[in-house]
C-alpha cells in the first residue's frame, strides 16, 4: 500500500487523493500536522532523497521563517524542518523503499506500476 504524507488542506495533496482514487489505488494518508514525523523517520527520508528534494523553499513557511538569506548547515536545516514539517514538499509518496516527492501524474503512473 502507498503511504501519502502531507497536509489535508493542501491542494496538491487533494489532487493526489483524486488521482489515486481515479486509478483505484489504495493509500494511507499521514497528516504532518496531526502525526509529525519522528526524528528517525525524517532522517530516513533525508538519507534516501536528500534535503534539497524534501524542503519546499518556495512555500509560505520557508518565507515566514526568513530562511531565504540564511546560510544554514544541513544539520541546522534538518532541525528547522523537524520542527516545521509543513516545509516538506508535498505530497510525499512512499511505497516500500521507493519515495516520490511532489505532484506529477506522469511520475505517479511509473511509481504505482
Amino acid at each position: 500500500m502507498i503511504q501519502v504524507y502531507g497536509i489535508k488542506n493542501c491542494n496538491k495533496v487533494r489532487d493526489t487523493f483524486s488521482w489515486l482514487k481515479n486509478n483505484q489505488i489504495e493509500y494511507e494518508f499521514i497528516d504532518f500536522k496531526k502525526e509529525p514525523l519522528s526524528r528517525g523517520e525524517l532522517q530516513s527520508l533525508v538519507q534516501q532523497i536528500g534535503l534539497d528534494v524534501l524542503v519546499n523553499k518556495r512555500g509560505m513557511k520557508w518565507r515566514q521563517l526568513g530562511l531565504k538569506d540564511k546560510n544554514l548547515s544541513d544539520k541546522e536545516l534538518f532541525d528547522v524542518l523537524l520542527e516545521n514539517q509543513t516545509m516538506i514538499k508535498r505530497p510525499v509518496l512512499v511505497r516500500g523503499e521507493a519515495i516520490l516527492v511532489g505532484y506529477d501524474e506522469d511520475s505517479f503512473e511509473a511509481f504505482v506500476s
